[in-house]
């Protein structure tokens, strides 16, 4: 009798503090980036996770994970799979070809109606995704400030000259190879040690990643080429997101359109403010290649680029995609 009582009485206990400290999260999710806190993006995956919790009443929370506390670079799919995150960055990934191949694209865009174009893009690769349980969720920005780095200026980034040249994924590592460099892989958080030790004598790397991590005094010279759309996007594991309430995937959905749409000018004009910093405090230095020699350098793989993504795509769902770009070309 005594231990029914006091059972009886611990729930009730427990029943009246849930009260008064109001409903708890029913479901939480952990988001991973490599992004650190000294980058605005961090900002922006805070924003949706306020966002997230506010649009669900408090039932969902999303818990941020920066500088790849989680996993490394290459792991988003495991990860996700795996249950070590809900939520990850995803790179080119062998179990997703297509997107593998046409995440990074070598192509001139514009970036007025960027917010449309990542989520057409990721609308292209949803059913990709599906078929290894992931839903895509969040676009980067990666289009706007991915770049190349090198200690010296260079005359032409069409002629490496051996150089070895940092590289993110398949497209970059074609690039360096066809203009004469070797591509080196080298995840974010080592890339300081790698440059400072002399293992590259270039970087290929977004602008805010680069200034996050202090990169301006190691490399300080920077080819601004806008070679190609690029969208590393954050994908979520499919069987979670199934698992919430329609309610809740409308939210979910609806926060990540907003934070890419609050975060672009913020972020954009963050990107300028380090390139500009660098660049008056005497430490670096920025040019921008001419319209004919962004053309004749996306001209140089192009070919070879459509063949991977139509053989990676299939030749239907590569043309809708090159069709897209397209759209949003300058």
């Amino acid at each position: 009798m005594s231990r029914t009582w006091k059972y009886t009485t611990a729930m009730a206990a427990l029943a009246f503090a849930t009260s008064l400290t109001g409903a708890q999260a029913e479901t939480t999710l952990r988001l991973s980036t490599y992004v650190n806190e000294a980058d605005i993006r961090y900002q922006g995956f805070q924003h949706f996770a306020d966002l997230v919790a506010e649009k669900t009443g408090g039932s969902v929370k999303v818990e941020v994970f920066p500088s790849g506390t989680l996993h490394g670079w290459s792991e988003g799919v495991d990860s996700v799979q795996g249950g070590v995150s809900d939520i990850s960055w995803i790179n080119a990934d062998n179990r997703l070809p297509c997107y593998a191949m046409t995440s990074l694209y070598p192509a001139e865009i514009s970036l007025e109606n960027q917010i449309e174009l990542d989520a057409a893009f990721a609308e292209l690769v949803r059913e990709e995704a599906a078929n290894v349980n992931l839903v895509p969720l969040l676009n980067s920005n990666y289009t706007y400030d991915q770049e190349w780095w090198f200690e010296e200026p260079i005359e032409d980034l069409g002629k490496l000259d051996g150089k070895l040249v940092r590289s993110i994924g398949p497209l970059v590592s074609l690039m360096i190879e066809s203009w004469g460099g070797e591509p080196v892989f080298v995840a974010p958080k080592e890339v300081f040690q790698s440059a400072e030790r002399g293992v590259v004598d270039g970087i290929n790397m977004g602008v805010a990643t680069y200034s996050s991590w202090k990169l301006w005094t190691v490399m300080p010279y920077m080819v601004n080429a806008n070679l190609f759309y690029g969208n590393v996007n954050y994908m979520m594991n499919k069987g979670k997101f199934d698992a919430l309430t329609a309610d809740e995937q409308a939210a979910l959905t609806a926060a990540a359109t907003e934070t890419e749409t609050w975060l672009q000018p913020l972020y954009e004009g963050w990107v300028d403010q380090q390139v500009g910093n660098a660049v008056m405090q005497g430490g670096g230095a920025a040019v921008s290649i001419s319209d004919d020699q962004r053309a004749s350098l996306i001209a140089s793989v192009r070919d070879q680029w459509d063949a991977k993504a139509d053989e990676a795509c299939g030749a239907e769902l590569a043309g809708s995609i090159r069709d897209l770009f397209a759209e949003h070309a300058p």
